[in-house]
């Protein structure tokens, strides 16, 4: 059964979610890594090894969030994109691995020498 946040808290001022779960467990997470860890094609691709690094995204919030049924929530980014289910289980799997997946995102962005910042992403594209 999906672990289900008995309670999800928008804090806009701060581009944060929290969910808090069973037994008082509270996670924040910052909507720059709700986007980029996005399940949508956009981000994932179509299957494994089409996943698209997300760049840019340091100043992304959230606009709001849709329920999809029982199971899911769509959050609405202020960046446009508004596509892909967060199911239960995915968003619980989000909290608890933060701090692994935020690492492998800096070390992917790394790699790529690409940036947090959209201004740095357009300006190592133009220089």
């Amino acid at each position: 059964m999906a672990a289900r946040p008995v309670e999800i808290k928008l804090h806009k001022r701060s581009k944060t979610l929290e969910l808090v779960y069973a037994g008082n467990q509270r996670y924040v997470l910052s909507a720059e890594y709700l986007r980029i860890h996005s399940p949508s094609a956009e981000v994932r691709g179509h299957g494994r090894g089409q996943e698209k690094l997300q760049t840019g995204k340091i100043n992304v919030g959230i606009n709001g969030m849709e329920p999809s049924g029982q199971y899911a929530v769509k959050i609405v980014f202020d960046d446009g994109h508004d596509s892909g289910l967060f199911t239960w289980d995915y968003l619980h799997e989000l909290c608890t691995h933060q701090a692994e997946y935020w690492q492998q995102y800096l070390h992917r962005l790394e790699q790529a020498k690409a940036s947090r910042d959209p201004h740095e992403s357009v300006v190592k594209l133009m220089g």
